[in-house]
This record gives structure tokens, sequence and C-alpha cells, in this order.
């Protein structure tokens, strides 16, 4: 009897704790929407049209057929992936106490390494490798060259005092150009009919399948369930993700009770890093099956707004990066029934960063209580 009150009494604990975490948030969206709906309004348009068209357009309808609607649920589950992975990314930095806005270059680069292992591993072995070594190897030297990437950044932070924020916009340039110059130099594919910037199209053996006949969700949706897992497991179950919690809370006291902070920051920016080389590598292997310039533009970006969403925990990244590709995935359905522009997805976007990232109005306009939670996006120069 007493075990059964004991057991009843935590589901309690966490049911109010997942309610606390997701009231706010929940309650930006609503109030993103709604402002978005007076603004469709305004400029002419049907708001509820509007927001049918984006719903159907993002996981279908009876009217739509179900062909039609799993396309759709299929098309937000691979929008979705590649957000989970630079997702988590922004959140484990989060975590850490850094603020890595690199994510748009670790993608990129670690999209560039697998494309290169991808096509030309063959060529300079001389002979196909099978599947089960030419995937995972395109996908870990993506992911490691991402990890590489925002490692050289931990390092300036840890040893110099150089901030993140700073170091990793720059490097973000360094990347993006880079890779753009590689892709019109050496590594563009030199088809007779190819006149842009991409590379030639990896082996089949470094191809991700799709999940099912028909549709372009691939198993690297079912791999973003597993990693962001991962992560909850890493950051709660173990020391590494304890010193990492303790780190970027307090850096000083974290070093007081022994832990290694200048390690411990370094490991985490090279671990936000492969998440995001990941992202790249799973873009490039499993949907596009190259890398072309400007695949990725928006993704990292994207992916500090959803961070902040779901409140830098793997569960709620998972739903906002669902949230974020159903918006992105359902604009081309909404502006199809009301000839408004997909500019307007982007705009509620921004105003759901607005009332998550400000969320002191959220709980001004509905009269909820602070609970005195934060988050640690960066402790300063030199910190």
């Amino acid at each position: 009897m007493q075990s059964e009150k004991q057991s009843n009494s935590l589901i309690k604990r966490i049911l109010q704790s997942i309610s606390d975490a997701s009231l706010v948030p929940f309650l930006a969206i609503l109030t993103a929407v709604i402002i978005g709906g007076i603004i469709i309004k305004i400029v002419g348009g049907d708001p509820f049209l509007a927001y049918k068209g984006l719903i159907e357009g993002s996981f279908g309808s009876p009217e739509l057929g179900l062909e039609k609607s799993l396309k759709a649920i299929s098309e937000t589950a691979v929008w979705s992936t590649p957000y989970i992975f630079a997702g988590l990314a922004v959140a484990l930095a989060f975590k850490g106490g850094l603020f890595n806005i690199g994510a748009e270059g670790q993608l990129a680069v670690g999209a560039v390494f697998s494309a290169l292992i991808g096509y030309a591993l063959p060529e300079w072995l001389g002979f196909d490798l099978p599947v089960y070594i030419h995937l995972p190897l395109a996908i870990i030297v993506g992911m490691l060259m991402g990890g590489v990437w925002a490692g050289i950044v931990g390092a300036l932070k840890a040893y110099t005092g150089g901030h993140e924020v700073i170091n990793t916009i720059m490097m973000n340039y360094i990347a993006l150009n880079t890779t753009s110059f590689l892709l019109n130099g050496v590594m563009k594919d030199r088809s007779p009919t190819n006149v842009i910037a991409r590379t030639p199209l990896i082996a089949e053996s470094a191809r991700m399948p799709a999940i099912f006949d028909g549709l372009r969700v691939h198993w690297g949706f079912v791999l973003a369930l597993l990693v962001a897992f991962f992560i909850w497991w890493l950051l709660n179950k173990t020391t590494l993700g304890f010193e990492i919690r303790t780190v970027g809370l307090n850096p000083d006291a974290a070093q007081y009770a022994g832990i290694n902070v200048k390690r411990t920051i370094i490991l985490t920016m090279m671990l936000s890093g492969m998440l995001a080389g990941l992202a790249g590598s799973i873009e490039v292997t499993g949907l596009n099956y190259r890398h072309e310039l400007g695949f990725s533009i928006g993704y990292g970006y994207d992916a500090i707004a959803i961070a902040l969403l779901g409140k830098s925990h793997p569960l709620g990244i998972v739903l906002a990066s669902f949230l974020f590709a159903a918006m992105r995935n359902g604009a081309t359905r909404m502006q199809f029934l009301t000839q408004l522009p997909v500019d307007l997805i982007s705009m509620i976007q921004a105003l759901i960063l607005l009332f998550v990232a400000a969320d002191a109005i959220i709980r001004y306009i509905y009269r909820i209580k602070s609970k005195g939670e934060r988050v640690v996006l960066t402790r300063g120069w030199g910190g």
C-alpha cells in the first residue's frame, strides 16, 4: 500500500513537472498563432483557411486522401530530422553554459566530408565497399569533423577565454565560404549537365534506405529519435552529463569540486558539433545523396529557436522540431489555398521565439507565477 502511494506520488510529480515545463512554451505558441491570425486577417487572408492548409500540408486530412496524407506526414518527418539533431546540438551546449551559434557551419562541414567519403572513397580504394562499412563510415566521418570544427571553438574558450558566440559566428563564415570554394572547385560535379555548385552523387553503398517504399522518410529519422534518448541518458544518468550540467551552472563550484572545467568545455563543444555534423551527414546519406551549396541554410539558426522552445530537454526538442517541420512543410499548402506568402511562416516562428525567450511577457499576459527557472546561454567574456 505504501509502495503504491509512493508510486502515485512519483507519477504526479513527473506529470506536474512536465506541465510546468510545457505551459509557457504552449502559451507562447498559442499567442503567436493568434497574433499571426490577426496579421493574416489584416493583409486580407482567411486565418482559418490558412491554418487549415498548414495542418493539411503537414499531416494530411481525409479530404486529401490516405496517399497524400501519408506523404505529408513523411515530409514532415523528413524536415524534422535535421532539426532534431541540430536542436540537440544547441541544447547540449546550453546545458554546458555555452552558446553554440555555429551549428550552421558544423552541419555544412559534416555534410561536405560525408559526401566526400560517399563518392570519392571507392575511387581512392579502387573497389566498392559493402553498405555496412561504407554507410557508417560516411556518417561517422561527417559527425567527427563537425565535432572537430566545434572543438576548435571549445579549445579557444577554455584556454584563451575567447567568447564562443563570436568564435562560432566567425567559424560559420569560414565553413560556409570554404564549402562554397570546394563545391565550385575540386569537389564540383563535373557532369556535362551540371551547372550548379554540388558534389557528385554518393555511391549506392553510402545511401541510407527509406523506411517505406514510395515515401522519402528514411532511417535517419529513427536515428534522430534514438540520439535524442541517448542525449537525455547522457545528461541525466552519466558522470560526464553531471559534469556538463555542473560546469554550465557554476564553473567555479565545478572546479572546486574537482571537475576539469577546461576539458568539460572542450568536450561539450565537441559533442555539440558532432550532433550538428550528424545532421549534415544524415541529410547527405539519407536524403539528397550529395552535398549541394545552400541546402542547409537556416537549419543552424532555427536550431537555436528549437532548443529554446524545447527548454533544452531532448523530448521538448523533438516536439519543437516537429512543430517547426510542420510549419515548413505545410507552408506550401497554406500558400496554395490562400495565396499568402510563405514568409508568414517565418513570422510566426519569430513570434514563437520572441514569446519563449521573453517569457515574462507570457507570464504577465496569462498571470503565471515564475518558478525561478532560467536558461544559461553564456557566461560572458572569458567565463
